[in-house]
């Protein structure tokens, strides 16, 4: 027979002492219930100066001291900076905006394996055939260094995919264009850099293969590119590149800026009048300023005071060996690697642009 279940009242022991005690209650969270995920994460994080208010900061600023600054900016000298400057960035932003969108649009969309059926199968014939395969294959110097990686991680020769790395950024379509842009009337400037950044890719392909090691190299992965669909990848690889190459730019126009200013005239001709130093010194000056090969052309054009020989040293070290591509080559690759190939780089490159300039300019 199944049991009763009768509703019967409390007991004379539950009366005498009362009602249980309540349980003590629990500590809701601080942004509730019903908060949105977007909440909960600005409760957690707190308070957040982003780049959105410090421009709005900064505009603020500009607004509230315009005189004052007006006043400053007025001057000849500064005046002059600003014109240098601006002009700088004016042209040569499109420019690198361009090539960031092309080498993103190749890191993407272009499958690794294409390279492996592409490249000859012998190492020493694979090398130029990389190195020509910049030209219609472009990419800036901050994407060359990962897919350069990628390519030796999908069994691509490193010897070949190191020349790739170089020629890239150094004779593509985008670069040879605002070189030419650059110096209307030096019109060998164009083929000058395409052919020196051309052998010194080669050059240092073949002496990879007779030198290197690969236990030098390790072997890299660029979660963006790999990890993400395709058309998130490709907007996440052109912020990189365009927030990292965009500001190496400002810095590099404003050293342009600040050399044509404040530079003692007599200093930098000084240089200029010694062929051996006006090479060495401008081929130091792209390794430090490390501009995008998108827009170093200009900041060339505006060191009018040295040869045409040395500005085409500037152009063919920097997008080769500078102080971001070795910092990411040393990301990328390890430091093994990038202490024995950047120097072994700056060599070469301004071997080649010496002897390349004293034939065409």
């Amino acid at each position: 027979m199944p049991d009763r279940v009768t509703d019967r009242g409390p007991s004379t022991e539950e009366v005498a002492s009362g009602p249980p005690p309540a349980d003590p209650p629990v500590a809701e969270p601080a942004t509730g219930a019903g908060a949105s995920p977007d909440e909960d994460h600005a409760g957690a994080r707190g308070w957040r100066v982003g780049s959105v208010e410090a421009l709005v900061l900064l505009f603020l600023l500009l607004i509230v001291f315009q005189g004052p600054i007006g006043s400053i900016v007025s001057t000849p000298r500064l005046q002059t900076w600003t014109t240098v400057f601006v002009s700088v960035l004016v042209q040569s932003v499109p420019f690198l905006v361009f090539g960031v969108l092309l080498s993103a649009a190749i890191a993407v969309f272009v499958p690794r394996s294409f390279w492996a059926r592409a490249l000859p199968r012998h190492p020493a014939l694979a090398v130029p055939v990389a190195g020509a395969a910049g030209v219609v294959l472009p990419g800036c110097e901050c994407g060359a260094v990962p897919i350069a990686g990628s390519l030796i991680r999908r069994g691509v020769t490193p010897a070949a995919a190191l020349a790739f790395l170089l020629a890239a950024p150094a004779i593509n379509p985008v670069v040879l264009a605002a070189t030419a842009v650059a110096f209307p009337e030096n019109p060998e400037m164009v083929v000058g850099r395409a052919v020196a950044s051309l052998v010194v890719a080669v050059a240092m392909g073949w002496l990879w293969l007779r030198l290197g090691r690969a236990d030098w190299i390790r072997l890299p992965r660029r979660p963006e590119l790999d990890d993400l669909s395709r058309w998130r990848a490709f907007w996440a690889a052109v912020r990189h590149d365009v927030v990292h190459a965009g500001g190496f730019l400002v810095l590099g126009a404003m050293a342009a800026a600040c050399i044509n200013v404040l530079v003692p005239e007599r200093w930098l001709q000084t240089l200029a009048d010694n062929p051996v130093l006006s090479v060495l010194a401008l081929a130091l000056l792209a390794v430090l300023l490390s501009i995008c090969s998108e827009a170093d052309a200009f900041v060339a054009a505006s060191l009018s005071q040295f040869s045409l020989s040395a500005r085409l040293a500037f152009l063919v070290v920097g997008p080769m060996v500078d102080l971001k591509l070795v910092s990411m080559q040393t990301g990328v690759f390890g430091s093994r690697f990038a202490v024995r190939f950047a120097p072994a780089t700056f060599v070469v490159a301004v071997l080649s642009a010496t002897g390349v300039g004293m034939v065409l300019l």
